[in-house]
C-alpha cells in the first residue's frame, strides 16, 4: 500500500524518505533527533570557541617538534576550504591533502590552488589510478544502488589516513559539521567505509583488479588508526558559529574563492549524482536534507527552503551535458549509460556487506571512546 504523502511541519523532510516518522505535532524524526543531538556535539558560542582554542593549544604543545601538527583533506568545497582557513588562523601547521578521483571541476581545482597559495600551505595531491577508479565507478552504476559517491568517498578517506600514518600525524581535522549536515536519511545511502560491500559490488560488475585504489579495511578504521596509531578526529566547525553564507563571503574576500552552485558540486560527478541520478532514479533529492539542516541550525527559514526547492538545478534538459560528460569519462555510450541507469533499483543489501560488523564496531567504539577523546 502506497504511503500518503506528508512533509515535516518544522523542516522540509518528507515521505521520499521511506523510513521517516512524524510525531503528534507533525515534526519528523530527523529534525527532532538533530535538535537533541545538537546539545552534545554543536557549540556555536563562546564555550565552543574556548574548547577549540584549548584543543589547538594542546596540539601545538604535543606536536611542537613535528613538521606538521595535524592533517586536513581539501576538496575546494565550502566546508574543507573554510576548515583550512580556520586551521591556519588557529596557528596550526596542517599537512594539506587533496585526493583527485578524476572528477574535479575547474572551479574546485582553482579554489585549491588559491587556498594553498594565500595561506602559504604545502599541498600534497594523491591522484587515484583512473583506470581502476573508472572500473569501480561503472561497477557501482551497474549495481544500481543509491550511493554512487562511495567509490570517491572511500578513496578520499583511505588516502587521507594513509598520508597521516606516513607522516606520523595524530590529529585529523575533519570538515563534517552539524550546521550544514545534521540531517541525512540512512535510507538514501549507505556506509562509504564498508569494504566488504565495495569489494562485492566490484567483484560482480568490475573487470579490473584494484591494485592501487586506496582501501580502508574495517580493522584499520575501527582499531588500527584509532587505538594503535592513536589518531584523534577533530571537527572544528562544530566548535564555532559556522554560517555557510558568511564563510563563503570571507573566503571570496580573502582567498579568491569561488562558489560552484550547490553542496558538493565541486565534483562534476557528485553534481550529476545528487542533482539528476538520485532524484530521477530513486526520488531522493538531497537538497531536502541539506536545506533542512540549515533550518535546524537557524541559517534558513522553512519558507526560504521551500522556495529553494522549486528551483531547477538542470532546467531545459541541461542535465544532458553532464550525463554525456560522465558517460564519456566512463567510456560507455550515452545509450548504454542510460540503459544501465534505467535498470531496476537495488539496495546495498542485495550484495554482500558488513552492516552487522559495523554495528558491532560502533558499539565497541562507544564503549571505549574515552580512550581517544580530546
Amino acid at each position: 500500500m502506497k504511503r500518503e504523502y506528508q512533509i515535516c511541519n518544522r523542516c522540509i523532510m518528507d515521505t521520499t524518505d521511506p523510513e521517516i516518522v512524524f510525531d503528534d505535532n507533525g515534526n519528523c524524526n530527523h529534525c527532532n533527533d538533530a535538535i537533541e543531538r545538537a546539545k552534545q556535539v554543536w557549540f556555536p558560542n563562546e564555550e565552543g570557541e574556548q574548547r577549540l582554542l584549548d584543543i589547538a593549544n594542546r596540539i601545538k604543545k604535543e606536536e611542537k617538534n613535528k613538521k606538521y601538527d595535524c592533517i586536513i583533506g581539501l576538496s575546494g568545497g565550502v566546508d574543507s576550504s573554510f576548515l583550512a582557513y580556520k586551521t591556519v588562523k588557529l596557528g596550526l601547521r596542517p599537512l594539506v591533502v587533496h585526493v583527485d578521483c578524476g572528477w574535479n571541476s575547474e572551479l574546485a581545482v582553482k579554489n585549491v590552488e588559491n587556498i594553498v597559495k594565500k595561506l602559504n600551505l604545502e599541498l600534497h595531491t594523491h591522484v587515484v589510478n583512473w583506470q581502476e577508479m573508472k572500473d569501480l565507478q561503472l561497477a557501482y552504476f551497474k549495481a544500481n544502488v543509491a550511493n554512487q559517491d562511495i567509490p570517491q568517498d572511500h578513496a578520499i578517506f583511505a588516502a587521507l589516513y594513509s598520508f597521516a600514518v606516513k607522516n606520523n600525524i595524530k590529529y585529523v581535522f575533519n570538515g563534517s559539521n552539524f550546521a550544514t549536515e545534521c540531517i541525512l536519511p540512512k535510507a538514501w545511502g549507505y556506509n562509504n567505509m564498508d569494504t566488504i560491500n565495495l569489494r562485492a559490488i566490484h567483484k560482480k560488475f568490475g573487470k579490473r583488479k584494484l591494485k592501487k585504489y586506496p582501501i580502508m579495511s574495517f580493522f584499520k578504521q575501527y582499531f588500527y588508526f584509532r587505538y594503535i596509531r592513536k589518531m584523534t578526529i577533530v571537527k572544528p566547525l562544530n566548535l564555532m558559529n559556522y554560517v555557510k553564507d558568511n564563510a563563503i563571503e570571507i573566503m571570496k574576500a580573502e582567498l579568491d574563492w569561488k562558489y560552484y552552485g550547490g553542496k558538493h558540486h565541486e565534483s562534476r560527478f557528485t553534481k550529476f549524482f545528487q542533482a539528476y541520478y538520485l532524484p530521477t532514479k530513486f526520488k531522493y533529492d538531497k537538497r531536502r536534507a541539506h536545506l533542512s539542516s540549515l533550518i535546524v541550525s537557524s541559517q534558513l527559514t522553512r519558507e526560504e527552503a521551500l522556495k529553494e526547492m522549486k528551483k531547477e538545478i538542470y532546467p531545459n534538459n541541461s542535465h544532458l551535458e553532464d550525463l554525456e560528460y560522465v558517460a564519456k569519462k566512463l567510456e560507455v555510450s550515452v545509450n548504454e549509460f542510460e540503459r544501465i541507469i534505467n535498470m531496476p533499483n537495488k539496495s546495498f543489501e542485495s550484495y554482500k556487506n558488513g552492516a552487522k560488523l559495523f554495528k558491532m564496531g560502533y558499539r565497541l567504539r562507544e564503549r571505549f571512546k574515552f580512550l581517544n577523546k580530546l
